[in-house]
């Protein structure tokens, strides 16, 4: 199982937003000497810290806005959390950046040469593609004594096994992870 790259890339961004910002409510109590590498967070300076490019920087970006996880600021000033990160979750950074919407178009177009498909079948891949971390293969094979019964096997496994990353990921915040950057730096 993998867990695409996005989800890294954007807890980083959001730590950068914080970790960089001389105003930032991890930043406030210390001195100018340790401020000292405090700078705007513009899409080139996210894209130069995370390595990646910097299209991807401004689709994740666009991602925590919709969110409303971050703000961002026309010029040079970059963006900056929308929120204090004690209010931040690793689980609200995963949600803004999950695509669905991509998965769902892969698992599409994988499964394009299928010539039918049963109303059960379509029920469940539209049950089972709505936020789903592990996404199920569209087309079992109905007249298969496994492939009529794998999602009736698989589904629940697979909701308890992403409830208890949910859950999980719910009680890890932004502010803890800024913290212990803040010890190793």
């Amino acid at each position: 199982m993998q867990i695409p790259s996005r989800f890294s890339i954007a807890i980083h961004i959001c730590m950068c937003l914080e970790f960089f910002d001389a105003h930032s409510e991890s930043n406030a109590k210390k001195t100018k000497a340790q401020k000292r590498h405090c700078k705007p967070m513009t899409g080139e300076a996210l894209a130069e810290s995370v390595g990646a490019h910097s299209v991807i920087i401004r689709n994740i970006l666009a991602q925590l806005k919709s969110a409303n996880l971050i703000e961002t600021r026309r010029g040079g000033s970059g963006a900056r959390l929308a929120k204090s990160p004690s209010k931040i979750s690793l689980l609200d950074i995963f949600n803004a950046v999950q695509s669905t919407k991509t998965s769902q178009t892969q698992a599409s177009a994988t499964n394009g040469g299928a010539k039918t498909r049963s109303k059960s079948s379509k029920a469940k891949q539209s049950q089972a593609s709505q936020n789903q971390l592990f996404r199920f293969h569209t087309n079992p094979n109905e007249l298969c004594p496994l492939g009529k019964h794998i999602h009736g096997i698989l589904d629940t496994r697979f909701l308890q096994a992403q409830s208890v990353l949910e859950s999980y990921l719910s009680t890890v915040l932004l502010s803890e992870l800024i913290s212990e950057l803040d010890e190793l730096s």
